[in-house]
């Protein structure tokens, strides 16, 4: 499909730099195909489901994972750069945006986080396209975890951060309360709006709440360059969806419940564990799905999601899971009553075009 299919206006004044107060105050949107959008608030959300359904989670958990530092290389003075960590290759390795990508070769050298009390040292081991390397750190393992803490910082969206930095605040905000897996470099920001109280009036109302894990990578913030969404290609993420919560899962809807996704990592995970005929199945490993208009949504039956980026790949998923007519009206809905958009923004939860 045409990539400008999926373009729309945005005012500057629409891009949330600081999230709602309290979590649960955000705006939330009800977007059912075929009826006009309903203006709710995110603490309605168990009322809006029933005591069969299930809240799927992505329990990752934000790392500080942009760093800043000096390349070192023979007869060459010191160049400032920045590495954006988005996909660990190995103990010692990861993959990473590096910026400025043109004037870094392979073999060099980099200490990153110079200010830290112990930086880090790696080397450049591959270099790809758009500044993209693979990076080899002297630490391994949990110990390269720990300097990665102490050395990096929060890497907040562009979009908030060419606006203002990172702060004390964001290190708070920019987590779900329910994060506990290590490794994302982005939050799975649907997420940032459950507070313990909407967690307890969920859990009050019946409804399951079950967790999958999806590391978030910077990936989820390059733009689509292409013309046509086939020739784009989506980076890699770590997912993990265990066999329990397969199993529980494929219950809810043996019983006639919803599977609620709350987050667009969490859909693309489930719908890479799901089969043909929408039974998930146990699932570890990279994924690179990507969901376009005319991709069948087959283990996902509603859908709980901030607001998107023009021609995004997650504005291009919610289109394929409640249409690119409905997606497009409802945003202009959204902007017309001053929805706040993107990782702080407000919600909203979609149906599909074509219930299952």
């Amino acid at each position: 499909m045409r990539v400008d299919l999926f373009d729309f206006d945005l005012p500057e004044a629409s891009i949330a730099l600081r999230p709602p107060e309290p979590r649960d105050a955000g705006r939330l949107l009800v977007v059912r195909p075929g009826a006009p959008p309903e203006d709710r608030v995110v603490r309605d959300l168990a009322s809006l489901l029933s005591p069969r359904d299930a809240l799927v989670f992505n329990d990752t958990r934000v790392i500080p994972a942009r760093l800043h530092g000096i390349r070192h290389r023979k007869n060459a003075t010191g160049l400032r750069m920045e590495a954006m960590l988005h996909l660990r290759e190995a103990p010692d390795r990861w993959r990473a945006f590096a910026r400025p990508g043109k004037r870094l070769a392979v073999g060099d050298r980099l200490v990153l986080g110079a200010d830290a009390s112990e930086p880090l040292t790696a080397r450049i081991v591959e270099k790809g396209e758009g500044g993209e390397v693979v990076l080899r750190f002297e630490a391994s393992g949990p110990d390269l975890d720990a300097a990665i803490a102490l050395a990096g910082t929060l890497p907040l969206p562009p979009y908030i951060a060419g606006k203002r930095p990172a702060d004390a605040r964001d290190a708070v905000d920019y987590q779900t309360v329910y994060a506990r897996e290590p490794g994302a470099v982005a939050a799975p920001t649907a997420g940032l709006h459950f507070s313990q109280s909407l967690l307890a009036a969920i859990d009050a109302a019946g409804i399951a709440r079950h967790s999958v894990t999806l590391h978030v990578g910077a990936g989820t913030f390059l733009p689509v360059k292409a013309e046509d969404t086939a020739d784009h290609r989506m980076h890699a993420e770590i997912g993990v969806l265990d066999a329990a919560t397969a199993e529980a899962l494929n219950a809810v809807r043996a019983g006639g419940g919803r599977v609620v996704a709350v987050g667009t990592t969490a859909l693309r995970l489930l719908e890479s564990a799901a089969d043909a005929e929408g039974v998930l199945h146990a699932f570890s490993g990279p994924t690179d799905i990507f969901i376009t208009p005319g991709t069948p949504i087959r283990a996902v039956d509603s859908l709980m999601t901030n607001f998107h980026l023009p021609r995004s790949t997650l504005f291009m998923l919610v289109s394929a899971f409640s249409g690119l007519e409905t997606m497009r009206a409802a945003y202009a809905h959204a902007i017309a009553g001053g929805y706040r958009f993107y990782s702080y923004g407000d919600s909203s939860l979609l149906f599909p075009a074509a219930p299952r």
